[in-house]
């Protein structure tokens, strides 16, 4: 198993244990609060959301990952989903430890 399976299972599993915000509005309420720690943006996500995704990310200091597709990202939380924020900070920690 490489490392982006087992950062989609912990995605699938911070998903379960309800540590994941989803949906682009909740997402970026997600930034400004503070709440996210670490946000997956599908790679193949629209040029507008991406821009406001990485903006919003890049004045709150919250790292962005784009190493999932649309697909994967959804397959990951069972629903199709292009943005999520992680909302804790064991789960982003592992994550970003995977990521290297």
């Amino acid at each position: 198993m490489n490392n982006s399976e087992k950062i989609s299972q912990l995605i699938g599993l911070a998903y379960r244990a309800g540590r994941v915000i989803s949906g682009e509005e909740l997402t970026v309420k997600a930034i400004q609060t503070g709440q996210a720690k670490l946000i997956f943006l599908a790679s193949d996500a629209s040029p507008n959301l991406s821009k406001k995704i990485k903006d919003k990310s890049n004045y709150y200091n919250v790292e962005v990952s784009t190493a999932f597709s649309t697909l994967e990202l959804s397959a990951a939380l069972g629903k199709p989903r292009k943005v999520l924020a992680i909302a804790d900070a064991g789960f982003s920690k592992k994550m970003r430890t995977l990521m290297g």
